[in-house]
């Protein structure tokens, strides 16, 4: 009998547990980030779609709430109801808190500019004499952060990659640090853009295709739940899905 009851014990906790039940839902947090993330677009956007299509292969259903970027991160450090957030590139400093996902696709990073004043550079030391628009909390690449932290990048931070390229057209700064998939989407769509749109373009040389990632609770759930994640990116093709938004 003592056996018995032990063997049910297990047997109940294992189904009472959300990590292993079927249909289970997660919440997750992320940002207006237009292609990949939004509340307004269809399946809230590319990295999203991925995400849920990633999810319900392994029987789970994908909720997300939209925030300003910081609080979104801080939210899903924070608040037990979230298991995260998305979408982030990798940084040793996130490891603390958080566990990576196998990458969700990727995103070209680099910097808009005005055409009428476009900028040749090969290294980022060549980018010391220019004024450079970065996005608060965002993080970019592993020298181009360096440097700011040091000083040796002048920048001019903004609340969101919107206000960054006002900020541009205004000359307030030579460079806006901004993916490219993100760029074209705001000059198409935002109208505080699009009477100026001949105006912007993309530098041509990229700082770097990031990975993109979901970023799980480093905690016991989390590392179940990435796992499980990560089974069911397997089973889907990322590359399809995302080339549907761009």
């Amino acid at each position: 009998m003592k056996f018995f009851y032990y063997v049910v014990l297990a047997f109940s906790v294992l189904l009472a547990s959300p990590v292993y039940s079927e249909n289970q839902t997660v919440k997750f947090t992320s940002l207006e980030w237009p292609p990949y993330t939004s509340a307004e677009m269809r399946n809230q956007g590319a990295s999203v779609a991925v995400a849920k299509a990633a999810f319900k292969a392994v029987g789970i259903d994908l909720l997300v709430d939209f925030y300003p970027w910081r609080r979104a991160v801080n939210l899903a450090k924070n608040k037990p109801y979230y298991e995260g957030y998305f979408p982030e590139y990798y940084a040793d400093k996130l490891k603390q808190d958080f566990i990576f996902s196998e990458p969700i696709g990727s995103s070209p990073l680099g910097f808009a500019e005005l055409k009428k004043q476009p900028i040749k550079w090969q290294t980022l030391s060549d980018l010391k004499k220019y004024n450079i628009g970065v996005v608060r909390g965002y993080i970019n690449t592993a020298v181009f952060d360096s440097m700011i932290e040091v000083g040796s990048l002048k920048i001019d931070s903004a609340n969101n990659d919107l206000m960054n390229l006002l900020k541009l057209k205004k000359k307030r700064h030579q460079l806006a640090v901004i993916d490219k998939n993100v760029l074209h989407y705001l000059l198409m769509t935002k109208p505080r853009l699009k009477a100026g749109k001949t105006d912007i373009q993309f530098n041509k040389t990229i700082l770097e295709d990031k990975k993109l990632y979901l970023s799980f609770k480093k905690n016991h759930r989390g590392k179940v739940l990435v796992r499980k994640f990560n089974q069911g990116l397997k089973q889907i093709n990322i590359n399809e899905i995302m080339a549907s938004y761009f």
